[in-house]
């Protein structure tokens, strides 16, 4: 299967020269690597000039949107698998594209077609304890396809998707109608909700995995979570039969056993200070239509979102 890497970039940095070379030595070839940059300026033309099969265009920081810039990126490429990165995600071996394919074998259990692969998300060596348990809680060690007879009892977690990185079959991602093309937040969860309402199956790969996590601040996780509370809000279409309050507190009370287990317990008051940042910011979110403009663009982390006629 021909497997095109789709990538939209902003400021990249080490980890995206670390993940364009783990792109190089993957045992299924990677026939080009495409991506869409936002701001020529942050683009280090001689940095990149070597590697083999890399595809650049640029955009403005107005011009991006976290489902039309992949719709973009997609729209360039032919190839019969797409898979969707971030730039700051790294294949944790050089086996991750021929894993991902691997995904695409299995089926539902009714026989569904898997439409899409995701892969298992790593945390990184300076990643704290709790959030490193929380990618284990979100990528536990065994792969499953989840279909729509899964939504009853995984609720939003029968949605959960990440185009950190995703793989999909893009005949049939065209077919679905692609990404919604505006969007804040989540465009990967909504097309996999489309997906197993369209009675396709949703592949996680454990095998497939890349390094990947993020130490955020309180005020960062607020911002994050507002955003993700938007994206819910204008899609009760997909979110509001599956409210994910129950997820986060059960991530929560797990991670605290977590601490308390490992002799981490003096860490348990600040996954609570943490936790309530995220709850607000996700309820804030929720209720953003209530807010002023003002205070919207002071919460949310893509400001250009708001400033291009939200």
């Amino acid at each position: 299967m021909t497997v095109d890497v789709l990538i939209p970039a902003y400021r990249p940095g080490k980890k995206f020269a670390r993940l364009l070379a783990m792109l190089e030595k993957q045992s299924h070839p990677v026939r080009k690597i495409i991506v869409v940059n936002t701001e020529r300026a942050y683009w280090n033309e001689a940095g990149y000039g070597g590697v083999k099969g890399l595809e650049v265009h640029h955009i403005t920081k107005e011009e991006f949107d976290h489902g039309g810039t992949r719709n973009l990126l997609m729209s360039l490429s032919d190839a019969e698998v797409c898979v969707c990165m971030t730039d700051d995600a790294v294949p944790a071996d050089e086996h991750l594209i021929e894993n991902l394919l691997k995904g695409f074998e299995r089926a539902g259990a009714g026989g569904e077609t898997v439409i899409s692969v995701y892969a298992r998300q790593l945390a990184d060596r300076d990643c704290g304890a709790a959030e490193r348990f929380t990618r284990t809680f979100n990528y536990p060690e065994e792969s499953r396809v989840k279909t729509k007879a899964d939504i009853a009892t995984l609720g939003i977690k029968a949605y959960f998707s990440s185009n950190v990185c995703c793989a999909y079959r893009r005949e049939l991602f065209l077919k679905q109608g692609g990404f919604i093309s505006r969007t804040i937040f989540n465009e990967d969860m909504i097309f996999a909700a489309g997906a197993l309402a369209a009675g396709y199956g949703i592949c996680y790969e454990a095998d497939a995995r890349v390094v990947h996590s993020h130490n955020y601040t309180c005020m960062q996780q607020l911002r994050r979570n507002f955003d993700l509370g938007v994206s819910q809000a204008d899609h009760p279409e997909v979110f509001a039969g599956v409210p994910s309050e129950g997820e986060g507190i059960r991530l929560v009370k797990q991670t605290a056993a977590h601490l308390l287990k490992t002799g981490r317990i003096l860490q348990i008051p600040g996954l609570v200070v943490k936790s309530g940042f995220k709850y607000a910011g996700y309820r804030l979110g929720k209720a953003y239509r209530r807010l002023p403009k003002g205070m919207v663009l002071r919460l949310t982390m893509n400001k250009n979102y708001w400033r291009n006629g939200k």
